[in-house]
């Protein structure tokens, strides 16, 4: 297999584990967004049109981030040890939604995406030891996750009653 090809694969299935785990932190959120609606929200938060379009960016530069890594020319102990991070703050992003809005709990939420802004962080540190430029595509994520940590605690300091 010529290596633009196996390159042009790596890169569809990084875009397609991302967009799977998209996936399923929507089929998490969709149906709880009447509850949703329900919140006192701060001042701050986003028109709900906002989100999808953010996320979609996002996972799209994790997927370029990832594969960037995985075509690396890099100690495979560093790419592993990077792409596991990767996973688990994929695995956190999705357990964010299934938290906040499947178990209608700002507080389990909360405590969801303090972990992972924890796991971005160390993902981007990590990736930055085998791609610079995959660390960096990673920066609107961790500022995204920032925001929305605190639009979170905003959250559930306004309904105390819903976590």
């Amino acid at each position: 297999m010529a290596q633009a090809t196996k390159s042009l694969i790596g890169l569809g299935v990084a875009l397609a584990v991302c967009f799977a785990a998209s996936l399923l932190g929507s089929l998490l959120t969709t149906p709880n967004l009447g509850w949703y609606a329900t919140l006192e929200k701060p001042g701050f938060t986003p028109p709900n049109s906002v989100f999808p379009i953010v996320w979609t960016i996002l996972f799209a530069l994790m997927a370029v981030s990832a594969w960037l890594v995985w075509r690396a020319r890099a100690e495979e102990g560093d790419k592993k040890t990077a792409l596991t991070w990767f996973a688990i703050q994929l695995v956190l992003n999705v357990a964010w939604s299934f938290a906040f809005f499947s178990m209608h709990s700002p507080i389990a939420g909360l405590a969801v995406i303090l972990w992972l802004l924890v796991a971005i962080v160390l993902t981007m540190v990590f990736f930055d030891r085998v791609s610079r430029v995959a660390a960096l595509l990673l920066v609107p994520y961790l500022l995204w996750v920032g925001f929305a940590a605190g639009l979170n605690f905003a959250l559930w300091a306004l309904n105390a009653g819903a976590g």
